[in-house]
């Protein structure tokens, strides 16, 4: 492990960024915290 080579840390880190992003982004929308959310087509319905 302390002879990886400083292109495989930054992509591992790269994409480990990426999934927490991509996974707090899906709670965000489809969670608990979505009933907080408003729809903006909803507020302006004619």
């Amino acid at each position: 492990m302390e002879n990886m080579e400083p292109a495989t840390v930054l992509s591992i880190s790269v994409c480990a960024v990426l999934i927490v992003v991509t996974v707090l982004s899906i709670y965000t929308s489809f969670g608990p915290p979505s009933k907080e959310l408003s729809d903006p087509f909803e507020d302006h319905e004619d």
